[in-house]
Parts: C-alpha cells; structure tokens; sequence
C-alpha cells in the first residue's frame, strides 16, 4: 500500500470570477421548484455558475435538454433586466428586475396544471 498526498481543494480565487444566486434568490427558485415538483411537473435541476451568467435549469426528466432556464446575467442589470426565463428552444418567456415577477410566467404554468386535475 502505498500512501498518496491529498490532493487540495482548489482555492476560492476563481470564484469571485463567476455569477452565483445568492441565498434569497435560491429560496424563491427552489420555493417554486418544490411546488412544481410536488405537482408533477418537474423532476430534476441542475445549476451553472460561469463568468457573465448563472443558471438555473429544470428538466421534466433527467434528459439532455432543459424545460425552462433561469438566468441570472449582472451586465443587463441597466439593459433589460437581470432575471430572465427561457423556454426549451431558448425563446426569452420573461425578463426583468424582480426575481418574482419574472418566475411568475411559470407559475401560471403549474395553476393551469392544478385546474386541469
């Protein structure tokens, strides 16, 4: 048996490079996802965090492509919008300055679900 050094984390340099949600936008998108997911519409995530944009994607299976896609992207901050929701064909659904309002596309999407029980 031979011992091998650790190999180290890498260092949080890089990360100040990068676009994250912060805690209260995640308790909003993971607020809405719970519900969907309750309702059976959603069943995965996944989340990317790059230097211009971060990313919330949701998938109705564990599939390649994404149903929907949250963007966070700070440059549109004086433009359009920060938030945006994105179709699976890349369409722009909702864009905006308020987190909520701009997810509030999709939840139209899980009371038309609920109705149609």
């Amino acid at each position: 048996m031979t011992a091998q050094t650790p190999t180290p984390f890498p260092s949080g340099a890089h990360l100040d490079d990068q676009v994250r949600f912060d805690r209260r936008e995640l308790q909003v998108i993971l607020g809405l996802y719970g519900r969907m997911v309750a309702a059976g519409e959603w069943r995965d995530y996944a989340m990317s965090f790059l230097r211009d944009v971060a990313v919330f994607a949701v998938f109705r299976r564990t599939t390649e492509f994404p149903l929907y896609r949250i963007e966070k992207r700070p440059k549109l901050r004086a433009k359009q919008g920060i938030y945006a929701v994105l179709g699976a064909d890349g369409q722009v659904l909702r864009r905006g300055h308020d987190l909520e309002l701009v997810l509030r596309v999709l939840e139209r999407k899980l009371i038309r679900s609920v109705d149609g029980l």
